[in-house]
């Protein structure tokens, strides 16, 4: 049965991704004590896993061999014509870098108003220009930050007033519904007391007519 390619990714899952590593690790170390066996080469193999523990393996003593890597690195490096030109146009970026570092820290005295002795009518020009500029953006942000401010409060203003309302109507309706309970039995103590009156007032004509 042909086995299938495996896609080189980064296993998401926790768990096979821990799986994985403890295989390949193992595989990697065996590996590399069979080449300094059967090839009697000096092998050295550094792994780190990804909570930073550290595994290694080394066919004679681990220091020795990186010393030894150390110095034919830095030996390749002296020797090679390439790392010079490299380190020259480093040398050259890191020099335009600080003179544009420079050249900003003069304009930030010059728009503190620091310095301007020394400028020139198109430079102080050109300077009242972007101090306009600057201000003409700043007012705009702040204008537009007010108007936000506005808003926010009249929406909160009419939110306020309908709560308001809708509460004074719930009070009414409370004190409606208060009222109604009492006029009703006052009227029914009013028809009761007509009613005994009533009574009286007949069996006194009767008892007269007697």
């Amino acid at each position: 049965m042909v086995r299938g390619k495996v896609e080189l990714k980064r296993i998401e899952n926790t768990t096979s991704r821990q799986v994985t590593f403890t295989k390949r690790r193992n595989g990697l170390l065996k590996k590399a004590y069979e080449l300094s066996v059967l090839c009697d080469a000096e092998v050295a193999l550094i792994i780190f896993s990804q909570k930073g523990k550290l595994y290694e393996f080394s066919s004679s003593n681990m220091q020795k061999t990186i010393e030894k890597y150390r110095s034919d690195v830095k030996k390749d490096e002296i020797c090679t014509p390439e790392n010079e030109v490299h380190v020259q146009q480093l040398k050259q970026e890191a020099a335009a870098i600080q003179q544009q570092i420079e050249q900003l820290e003069i304009s930030q005295r010059r728009l503190l108003g620091q310095d301007l002795v020394s400028c020139s009518v198109e430079e102080l020009s050109h300077l009242d220009n972007k101090l306009e500029h600057t201000l003409r953006t700043i007012r705009a942000r702040k204008t537009q930050l007010f108007k936000e401010q506005v808003e926010k409060l009249k929406a909160k203003e009419r939110y306020l007033l309908e709560e308001n309302a809708r509460l004074c109507q719930e009070n009414t309706s409370l004190c409606q519904k208060q009222k109604d309970p009492v006029i009703s039995n006052q009227s029914s103590q009013f028809s009761e007391v007509e009613t005994e009156l009533f009574v009286g007032l007949r069996v006194s004509q009767n008892s007269t007519n007697l």
